[in-house]
């Protein structure tokens, strides 16, 4: 029993020791790029397209008010 108890204590002891630090602090590495550019190309693509669909809606629609004034 007494050999039982000094078995314990000492694993109990044995726990309570400081970690050890991490053998290098590097930034992790990105992991989902490929899945951040597969969504973001296509909303990339969608803005640089906007001011060409707003140049051709604002001609249409003056094109609509000359046509509709006469």
């Amino acid at each position: 029993m007494r050999l039982a108890g000094l078995a314990a204590l000492l694993c109990g002891a044995s726990a309570c020791h400081k970690p050890e630090p991490p053998a290098d602090d590097k930034p992790p590495q990105p992991q989902a790029t490929e899945l951040r550019d597969a969504i973001k190309q296509p909303i990339d693509k969608a803005k640089a397209v906007e001011g060409a669909v707003q140049q051709a809606a604002t001609a249409q629609s003056r094109q609509i008010d000359a046509a509709t004034a006469q």
